[in-house]
């Protein structure tokens, strides 16, 4: 009987220096492109930012945060709440309005708080 194929090539041939070198390379060209595409690095804020007068310090944690968020919109609250009072006609109704935004993002800021991990 007549074999058609040829037989496969050997798995144990030599490659040469060059061609094991050459394929390193274009592993290493790879994974750096995927580690570019797939592992991005987080972008450090800038110390000379001369728009900003007040920075956040970057080891916070998100509960810390979520406090002072909580706390500053309870202040806001508080302040247009009064304001709210004092006016009247389509200026009051300016100020409700306001005052309605502040408290669903207070009620946001609330419930993200209660469901943030502790560390």
């Amino acid at each position: 009987m007549v074999k058609i194929t040829p037989n496969p090539p050997i798995a144990d041939e030599h490659v040469s220096r060059a061609q094991s070198a050459r394929n390193k390379k274009l592993d290493d060209a790879a994974n750096r492109a995927l580690d570019y595409y797939l592992k991005p690095t987080p972008k450090k804020e800038t110390s000379d930012n001369p728009n900003s007068i007040f920075r956040i310090a970057p080891d916070v944690d998100s509960e810390c945060l979520l406090a002072s968020l909580s706390e500053n919109l309870a202040a806001a609250n508080a302040m247009i709440n009064d304001l709210a009072f004092d006016l009247e006609g389509s200026r009051r109704r300016v100020a409700m309005g306001i005052l309605q935004v502040i408290e669903v993002s207070e009620l946001l800021a609330n419930r993200a708080l209660d469901i943030v991990e502790v560390r």
